[in-house]
Formats: structure tokens, C-alpha cells, sequence
């Protein structure tokens, strides 16, 4: 399996008036960078991959002005699809703040229709990751 670590200061437009916040899709989007995939990379192949379930569990609020740290680990699967477990963490006190996961699908970027079949170059890419 294949993890990345990001820190993300809390943005004012970001938290709710309950300071509950959610930085998902910033850690995916730096796996991708730290691990040569890029949603780029996915469009340049005629794909898009939208978020088809998303779970979180919050455990602690986040405000305004924090910095969190975090953690997506990618998780293999033989199925068309991206699989994601996340941890957060408030860097301060060093203290997970929330957990969740993210399952992602293949569809064309036009048509929007499902694609059953792994596309060949997220293959490669896994291969080349080891992660076959």
C-alpha cells in the first residue's frame, strides 16, 4: 500500500460555524503529485473519477486558523476503482481529529459511462508501484 502525508492550515471558508472541516481531496490530489499520477493524467485518457461513497468520522473540531495534518493510503484493489483511508490529525496537540474513506470510479469523461475494466495506463501505474 501507498500513503502520503500533507499539512493543510484550516481556511476561514472551510470551516462551519461548528469548525468541523474536511480535507479529503487536498491529500489525494498531493498523493497523486508524490507518486506521478495526477488527475491530468486521468483526463488526458478521456476519464474522470468521481467519488461514488465518502465516510467520516469526526472525533474532534477543527477551527479556524489550525493546521491539520493528512494521511491518505491508498489502498489496492483488483476492481476499476480508487480506494482511500484517511487520518487526520490537529498538529498541535498531535491528536487525530477524524478518520475516513473515499471510493472513487472510472467513467468516461464525456459520456460519463462506467468503466468496468481497470484503463490500462492506471495499471501501468500500479505495476510500476508494485501494488499488482
Amino acid at each position: 500500500m501507498l500513503s502520503y502525508k500533507t499539512e493543510i492550515p484550516v481556511r476561514f471558508n472551510e470551516a462551519d460555524p461548528l469548525g468541523i472541516v474536511w480535507h479529503g481531496e487536498d491529500c489525494r490530489e498531493a498523493f497523486g503529485k508524490a507518486y506521478g499520477i495526477s488527475y491530468l493524467d486521468f483526463y488526458a485518457n478521456n476519464l474522470a473519477v468521481p467519488i461514488v461513497s465518502i465516510q467520516c468520522e469526526y472525533k474532534k473540531p477543527l477551527r479556524y486558523g489550525d493546521t491539520i495534518l493528512v494521511q491518505a493510503l491508498y489502498k489496492p484493489t483488483v476492481a476499476a476503482k480508487l480506494i482511500f483511508d484517511y487520518e487526520i490529525f490537529d498538529t498541535r496537540k498531535n491528536e487525530l481529529v477524524a478518520t475516513g474513506s473515499s471510493t472513487q470510479v472510472f467513467v468516461d469523461a464525456k459520456t460519463f459511462q462506467l468503466q468496468l475494466v481497470t484503463p490500462d495506463f492506471f495499471q501501468h501505474w500500479k505495476e510500476k508501484m508494485n501494488l499488482s
